[in-house]
């Protein structure tokens, strides 16, 4: 799994050092991870096996053709980069996918379990409380089972 939160600073060529309690056979990301321009929120998303079978489940689940099935086949497939390690530990960022994603030198990364974002350090700043009052909304509803 992937987790925790880390600061970070892209150098001149966009590489990142990903912390080496992420590089695992377990989380299927030992050799290198695959990363996009994230669906859900402006930050690059990334993971390895664990995270690409997710994403195929789901895509397999639409109807093939169907416009939802194609939009999520853009986003993540073509819109996706493998990424290997060198022999530092460190991902070079396309420059394509850092404009996207708004990404300056300043970074986080964020641990999501089977898949973590990097974050451009002050995008996700002004977004953690927002995210912290939802996962209090989150864990507070009531669930609708019987007390």
């Amino acid at each position: 799994m992937f987790l925790s939160t880390y600061e970070k600073q892209l150098d001149g060529k966009r590489r990142l050092l990903i912390p080496q309690e992420y590089r695992t056979a377990q989380n299927g990301a030992e050799t290198g991870v695959f990363c996009f321009h994230s669906i859900t929120a402006d930050c690059l998303e990334a993971g390895g096996d664990k995270l690409m079978a997710e994403y195929v489940a789901r895509i397999e689940a639409l109807p093939f053709g169907s416009e939802a099935r194609t939009a999520l086949e853009e986003a993540f497939y073509a819109g996706q980069r493998p990424l290997a390690y060198d022999g530092g530990g460190r991902i070079t960022l396309p420059e394509s996918l850092c404009e996207d994603a708004g990404l300056t030198e300043d970074v986080v990364i964020v641990g999501l379990g089977p898949r973590f974002q990097i974050w451009d350090r002050a995008r996700w700043q002004a977004r953690k409380a927002r995210s912290r009052e939802l996962a209090r909304q989150a864990l507070t509803a009531p669930t609708g089972g019987a007390a």
